[in-house]
């Protein structure tokens, strides 16, 4: 299915790079393609070292990770892999002003960027059914383990590597994006022929709407759930409760990444599905290049998420164990009060006693006083 980049041949039907003479130049202005370039490097510096600041803080209590978190963790290595792989050679092109690798580096460019954005998505898909089975079924806990998680890893990998090759070995191919200083999927197969159809079909229903619907659906019924559960665990034992806000907050964590993410690669798929079996060239190249950058903006948002909800839990935590600690020393000081009470009160009467007695024992003493005065009279 692959096509011959080559060719040169004026049929307003095939793809924009076979018509274009230069397909790897630059369509923008080179006012556009700076910005652009200076965005992307922002991007890729704050995405860089946030994420491995997260890879690095995991591998710090790497024997403490739960289950959740190491899944959590993959996501992270595929936005350090987007930036550090993929980045560089869209920021070298914008401020070159064209595409600068060839086709051998606009096929490897699509292969990572399509790699490291499907395991994203096929993790979060994990993730999401690890919360909704978590927290919908809780027997499902007792039995996951770090084991099945790195199982979980190798089959998301898997599954990863099958799809984004098979466009190498001739079922489709990579192409370079409309305005020329990217690559990406080669889209517009579906436009020439019906193999290309079936082959972006199966593209989008196993990497992007299967996924996204398992994710929906398991946070769904998540939100059911926890509504419907909140006010339960509230009466249970303290240990139950706080481990019942931990999986909310991995939940929370889960729940914002996966937003995030799609509200950054939707408007791109919704472009790329219009270049596929829509009207391409009704897209103007000016407004194409717009979904395309908040797409590669997407690895830059989940360092972000851990923050914060770390902040937030930890505050909370905080707060948790200060009212901990005023309730204990209330306790304490009620309980010696009463301690104080009880001992003043057995004091009283113990003295009480002793006094009954000692008065008893005097007034025995003098009948026995009196009784020997009668008898020596």
């Amino acid at each position: 299915m692959a096509l011959n980049h080559t060719a040169l041949p004026q049929d307003e039907h095939l793809p924009h790079y076979l018509r274009d003479e230069d397909p790897f130049a630059s369509k923008l202005s080179w006012e556009a393609d700076l910005v652009a370039g200076f965005y992307l490097t922002i991007i890729g510096i704050l995405s860089t070292f946030g994420n491995g600041y997260v890879l690095y803080m995991s591998y710090r209590r790497k024997k403490k990770l739960r289950p959740a978190e190491i899944m959590t963790i993959n996501l992270a290595v595929c936005d350090l892999g987007i930036s550090v792989v993929g980045k560089p050679f869209t920021i070298i092109s914008c401020f070159c002003h064209r595409w600068v690798f060839g086709w051998f580096g606009c096929r490897w460019y699509g292969w990572a960027g399509f790699f490291f954005g499907c395991g994203s998505l096929i993790t979060m898909t994990a993730v999401s059914l690890d919360r909704y089975l978590k927290i919908c079924y809780l027997s499902y806990g007792v039995w996951l383990k770090r084991k099945h998680a790195y199982i979980c890893l190798a089959v998301i990998w898997a599954y990863a590597s099958f799809w984004t090759t098979m466009p190498l070995v001739g079922l489709g191919d990579y192409a370079p994006e409309p305005f020329g200083t990217s690559c990406t999927l080669d889209w517009w197969l579906a436009q020439a022929s019906g193999g290309g159809q079936v082959f972006i079909l199966s593209i989008l229903f196993f990497c992007l709407l299967l996924p996204t619907a398992v994710i929906v659906f398991s946070y769904a019924k998540i939100i059911a759930k926890v509504k419907s559960s909140s006010k339960k665990v509230a009466h249970f034992d303290s240990r139950i409760h706080s481990s019942h806000v931990l999986e909310v907050k991995l939940t929370k964590v889960a729940m914002l990444i996966c937003a995030g993410f799609l509200v950054a690669w939707i408007p791109y798929a919704v472009v790329s599905v219009w270049s596929a079996f829509g009207r391409p060239d009704s897209i103007p190249i000016q407004l194409s290049v717009v979904p395309t950058l908040l797409a590669k903006s997407a690895a830059m948002y989940n360092p972000i998420i851990y923050q914060v909800i770390d902040y937030r839990f930890a505050c909370c935590q905080t707060g948790r164990l200060r009212a901990t600690k005023k309730k204990s020393l209330e306790d304490f000081r009620l309980h010696t009060v009463t301690a104080v009470r009880k001992s003043s009160a057995v004091l009283e009467i113990h003295q009480e006693s002793s006094s009954r007695f000692t008065s008893a024992h005097v007034m025995d003493g003098e009948s026995h006083s009196n009784d020997g005065d009668c008898d020596k009279k």
